[in-house]
């Protein structure tokens, strides 16, 4: 599934990455590009002439890496590599993938691990450490269950595997600022990976999530391409509690969740809103069970929005969780999948809006497989600006009357506590 290189830029730490520009036809024009070994430093901070000629090429509005980790899997569990899969079959079967759009569409399909020096930027070392000595224990006994985490598993090449999905979310960080350079409307990311990371802190793992893949590539995008104002969207089911932590007192980076109210992991209160420096740099807003389409509807306009316009990011990025959705089997919440098509497109609108376009998402949660997939496909035909194929899937006959009343008063609260 993976082609990753292994060569380093001249006198410079960093691994480079090589991507595949695939022949094309699009608005009957046919380009060709044959690049199959283009090298982009990853830490270098200045024009690289030939990558910028490249990309003239293409008229990209989506890039994508596709991470399944194959070996980390239990199959009874719902975070398996089932959900990677189903995507992956769904973006074919809806002719949405590389394959099928390659000037819309493009895969990145080389990309390096993140380094050691990558992930510690937000976990100690101790941990990192620790579980990479699992591992052994792991190979032993085939699966292994981290103690403390809920219920989050290691197999023999969860560490590895782990580290190529935060490699994944780095490469399209560099991959965005190199298109900008070149280009003035430039694609979206998504890192289509796991295992997911919102809810790993910065000592240890939690909720099905190993490293944290948006928070590594947060500090990445600050401290490679001085992207200091980085505003992160975490539209998961459930508080993003690692994504949190990690930046609780950092006023550099606005983290904001809008989640389930006693959820998992029970973190993610109004009330909690940084501290020390980072103090208003954090926004919870927890949604009472039952919300859905109107409700987000309602919470972009009124408090993302304007925080964001507020916040005035260089980048933004996206924890972008599609366990909400009615069906899925381990929440209550009603989002469907145009929730998720309003969200995608009114999230890029907002980024080419404040910080030039430069937006990637990232997978977290999502465990009913139809769902999930169709929700990322109508992800990406909002990124195309296409019409939503929602109506093929959702069904309104199963929805229930939102609980309005206290959605408006958690919002008020919200806005008031952060005098939005």
């Amino acid at each position: 599934m993976l082609l990753v290189t292994s060569s380093l830029c001249a006198g410079n730490k960093y691994s480079v990455f090589g991507v595949r520009f695939l022949k094309f036809q699009r608005s009957k024009r046919i380009h060709l590009a044959l690049i199959k070994s283009l090298t982009v430093c990853s830490s270098s901070s200045t024009n690289n002439a030939s990558f910028s000629s490249a990309i003239k090429l293409v008229d990209a509005q989506v890039l994508y890496c596709l991470a399944p980790a194959l070996g980390h899997n239990q199959e009874s569990h719902p975070e398996c590599n089932s959900r990677l899969s189903a995507i992956a079959n769904a973006l074919d079967k809806m002719k949405l993938s590389s394959k099928y759009r390659g000037g819309d569409v493009l895969e990145i399909t080389n990309w390096r691990p993140a380094s050691f020096d990558e992930i510690t930027s937000v976990h100690t070392t101790t941990y990192v450490n620790g579980l990479e000595k699992a591992m052994e224990k792991a190979s032993q006994e085939g699966i292994v269950f981290i103690d403390g985490s809920g219920p989050t598993y290691a197999t023999s090449t969860t560490f590895q595997e782990s580290y190529v999905a935060a490699g994944a979310g780095i490469t399209l960080i560099d991959s965005i600022v190199s298109f900008a350079k070149a280009k003035a409307d430039i694609p979206v990311g998504f890192a289509l990976v796991r295992p997911p990371g919102h809810h790993a802190i910065p000592k240890g793992p939690m909720g099905f999530c190993v490293f944290g893949n948006v928070a590594i590539a947060a500090r990445h995008a600050q401290r490679v391409h001085g992207l200091k104002q980085v505003f992160i969207i975490d539209f998961d089911v459930y508080h993003g509690n690692g994504t949190n932590d990690a930046f609780y007192e950092d006023p550099d980076i606005f983290f904001l969740s809008t989640h389930q109210d006693g959820s998992y992991p029970g973190t993610g209160k109004i009330e909690e809103v940084g501290s020390g420096d980072g103090e208003g740099a954090t926004l919870n807003l927890p949604l009472p069970g039952g919300s859905g389409d109107f409700t987000m509807r309602t919470v972009f306009d009124e408090v993302i929005l304007p925080s964001a316009q507020r916040f005035k990011p260089d980048i933004i990025l996206v924890s972008a969780g599609f366990d909400a959705h009615v069906l899925d089997p381990l929440a209550g919440l009603q989002f469907t999948t145009s929730t998720y098509y309003m969200l995608a497109s009114s999230i890029q609108q907002l980024a080419r809006d404040l910080c030039g376009g430069r937006c990637v998402f990232f997978l977290e949660g999502g465990y009913n497989l139809q769902s999930l997939s169709y929700s990322v496909a109508d992800t990406f035909l909002a990124f195309l600006g296409e019409p939503s194929i929602s109506s093929n899937f959702d069904d309104p006959a199963i929805l229930y009357e939102e609980p309005l009343v206290r959605v408006r008063e958690a919002i008020q609260r919200v806005k008031h506590m952060h005098s939005l």
